[in-house]
Order: C-alpha cells, then structure tokens, then sequence
C-alpha cells in the first residue's frame, strides 16, 4: 500500500496532479480542497495517499491532511458511495463543514455537491452521525516520522484512525518503528 507520497509536482491538472518520485511520475487525484493548496509546478510536494485497486483500474488518491484522508476513508466504507463520489463530496465541502452538516442533519448542504442527490445525503446523514466529527476533527498526534510509521503500520492492520492514535499515545517519544509497531498491537490486543 502507497501511503505517503514525497517529490516533485510534476503536472497540475485538475482534479489530478502528477508528483515526480525519484524519476516516476504518480498520477495522484486529489480532492479540489487539496489542489487549492498545492505548490507551483516544480515545487517539492508531500501527500498523504490511498490507494484503490479495481478489477479495472489502480487509482492513487492524495490529501493534504490527514483529517481529509481519514474522511475519505470513512466515506468509502458507505455503501453505494465509491472514491469518486468521496473525492466529490471533499471537493464540495472541507471536513470541517461535512462534519457540521452531519451534526445538524443538514441533507440540503449535500445535495448541493454534484452527483450527491437526496438519497445519498440521506444515507451520508445516517451512515457518519457520530463518526465524522469528535475523532475526525482532531488528527492524531504525530511528531516524528517513526511515530507516523507507526500509525500507518496500524491502520494499514486494519485498525481505526482513532484506535491507532490511542495506541500511539501510549508509546515513548523516541521508540523505534519495528519496537513501536510491536508495543502498540500488544497494547491495542488487550
């Protein structure tokens, strides 16, 4: 899995940019709050990833935040809502307002966003009450790269964001990735 990219923005084509890597080029969609923020062409540029793997398509997705990048994912786990539709709704609205617009039940500011019609808002409404917001909202404290390598590692084993950051507060500052990894899915297994 392709968590993290760091290099060179190549190209700028919305909604897709390409980041230089060492000499290959990943194409890299990003949701339109993303790409506002994007350096200029032959900037250096870091992005945090997914990557969806289709029967007939390998498409990389890049955020510039984490809190954009763990919305992403929890949209994609609604059925009847794929990464397209969920790059859409990040492109119509910041975390920040999704997040008020589920508190509230406001279904009206979602179908404000193109391709989301009643249907849809309803089901978003009713599928995130209660998971985009509290833990959304506040990212995970990273301060090191061994400390981001490590949440990574968990998420990546199938734990929530929320679970992994709990479990990286837990560990020492200065822990080494392959000890940390170890240290946390003792911890998280209790």
């Amino acid at each position: 899995m392709i968590g993290k990219l760091t290099g060179t923005l190549a190209e700028r084509n919305p909604p897709q940019v390409v980041v230089d890597c060492n000499g290959v080029g990943y194409e890299v969609d990003v949701p339109m709050s993303t790409f506002y923020n994007l350096p200029p062409a032959g900037e250096r540029v870091s992005l945090l990833t997914h990557f969806v793997v289709r029967e007939d398509a390998q498409v990389l997705f890049g955020f510039g935040t984490a809190q954009e990048r763990a919305t992403f994912r929890q949209l994609i786990k609604i059925a009847g809502v794929g990464p397209r539709t969920a790059l859409g709704v990040l492109s119509g609205m910041s975390v920040a307002e999704l997040a008020q617009a589920i508190t509230m039940q406001e279904a009206g500011r979602l179908v404000k966003i193109p391709g989301i019609g009643k249907k849809t808002a309803e089901r978003l409404l009713l599928e995130l009450k209660g998971k985009i917001g509290a833990d959304i909202g506040v990212p995970a404290q990273v301060e090191s790269d061994a400390q981001a390598d490590i949440l990574q590692a968990l998420v990546a084993l199938g734990y929530s964001d929320k679970e992994a950051a709990a479990a990286l507060k837990a560990l020492p500052r200065d822990v080494a990735v392959s000890d940390g990894i170890k240290l946390a899915l003792k911890a998280l297994a209790k």
